[in-house]
């Protein structure tokens, strides 16, 4: 494809100075930088978290749970009653 674009000075400069650095193509250049670009964007898919054998010791979906084990927890280490 062939097109016409109007690159900021900055922009331009950076594409310079990249086809001084590896000798490339302005061409060559300006797609490689594109590609790279258009990639940076999008973000990979976590893998699925593992499933651990045993049942869940707190359901931290009930938050006032957690925070009453957690409380016996600081409880007991500063050793209050």
């Amino acid at each position: 494809m062939r097109t016409t674009i109007t690159l900021d000075d900055d922009v331009a400069a950076l594409i310079e100075s990249e086809r001084a650095r590896t000798g490339e193509s302005f061409r060559a250049v300006v797609n490689r930088l594109l590609r790279r670009g258009a990639r940076a964007g999008r973000f990979p898919t976590p893998p699925p978290l593992p499933e651990l054998p045993g049942r869940p010791i707190l359901d931290v979906s009930d938050v006032s749970a957690l925070l009453a084990a957690l409380d016996e927890g600081r409880r007991a280490e500063r050793a209050l009653p």
